[in-house]
């Protein structure tokens, strides 16, 4: 079966395409679960992938959109959300939120609705990568479509 037709890539691509047609999902050969590892496959920077980390708080949760040469910053992300209790959300809380498994987690095409918070520094790269439903999967976008096909804050989430 083609990585193309499975539901959670389908899903990226519905996303892309509701945004921009000429948005496609890029099948790499070699895995691209981590920041490091999609880097290497595509031959980039690091910084240029962005990472999609789900966040909890004690009311909600939020996805963070970080570059992949950067860490997110639970203090910043507290005071941004004025909530104390901010931790990183389990894998099965990040299955059943955004409908993707970790090493695949998309910003985009989430199975529940989710406020979105972007990581500024991702704006210093003409085009950045995000993961599309599946390790082996990406799709290539600029900063300022992702701000807008997220429908994200831009904010200074890194420590």
């Amino acid at each position: 079966m083609s990585l193309l037709n499975k539901e959670p890539v389908k899903r990226v691509q519905k996303a892309l395409n509701d945004y921009n047609n000429d948005l496609k999902i890029i099948v790499l050969e070699t895995s691209a679960r981590t920041a490091l590892d999609a880097a290497n496959s595509l031959n980039c920077e690091v910084g240029a992938i962005i990472k999609s980390l789900l966040f909890r708080s004690e009311k909600s949760f939020f996805l963070c959109l970080v570059a992949g040469d950067k860490k997110c910053s639970l203090n910043k992300l507290k005071k941004i959300t004025n909530n104390k209790d901010v931790s990183m959300a389990s894998p099965e809380d990040v299955k059943k939120k955004t409908g993707y498994t970790i090493g695949g987690v998309s910003p985009i095409g989430h199975e529940d609705s989710l406020e979105i918070m972007v990581d500024i520094s991702l704006n210093r790269f003409k085009s950045i990568y995000g993961a599309a439903g599946h390790p082996n999967c990406v799709f290539k976008i600029s900063f300022d479509d992702l701000i807008k096909i997220t429908k994200s804050k831009q904010e200074d989430i890194i420590e």
